[in-house]
């Protein structure tokens, strides 16, 4: 877990809301769904908006700038104005706790 980074403890985050996590300089925002948690990066790729801040429905979250949608699963816009995905990270939970590999993340 040497190259892993621990972002936020796994009993910070719910299903209704996403918990915007500041790392080395870098914003993501924590998602969980379903059981699952997911990462993405927390600034939108349209504006200035936090993904951290937007609001949750099922496995999308729309910002609050321009109330575009992005599926958090997989960082894909699904409804304009934005049409750029979001990074996200692959995401490994141990010993309670939400880590990243920093050199994970991908765009869709």
């Amino acid at each position: 877990m040497a190259d892993l980074i621990a972002l936020c403890d796994t009993d910070a985050v719910s299903e209704d809301a996403a918990l915007r996590v500041e790392h080395d300089g870098q914003d993501y925002a924590v998602y969980l769904y379903e059981g699952q948690y997911y990462v993405t990066a927390d600034l939108c790729t349209h504006g200035p908006g936090y993904m951290s801040e937007g609001f949750i429905e099922g496995c999308e979250v729309e910002c609050p700038f321009h109330q575009g949608k992005f599926n958090f699963i997989t960082g894909a816009p699904t409804s304009p104005p934005c049409t750029e995905a979001l990074k996200v990270w692959k995401v490994t939970v141990q010993s309670d706790k939400v880590w990243i590999d920093p050199s994970s993340g991908t765009v869709a």
